[in-house]
């Protein structure tokens, strides 16, 4: 093997793990970016909880009867 068919072999190799690189880079990025989204979306749905729950204890103890019956 002479010495430009090992540079050349190095530079293919070199451009295919730039490649890969770059889809990781890529999906790495879109994994993020679906991680901010549901954090988001659980905040949210966090905070409906909570306000379903407060709610809901709000109207029971409209509903209960008083103490001397």
């Amino acid at each position: 093997m002479s010495s430009e068919d090992r540079i050349i072999d190095i530079e293919m190799k070199l451009a295919h793990q730039e490649h890969l690189v770059d889809e990781l880079n890529q999906t790495v990025y879109r994994q993020q970016k679906k991680i901010d989204e549901l954090e988001m979306l659980l905040g949210a749905l966090a905070k409906r909880f909570k306000e379903l729950a407060d709610t809901s204890q709000d109207r029971a103890a409209a509903n209960e009867k008083p103490p001397h019956y």
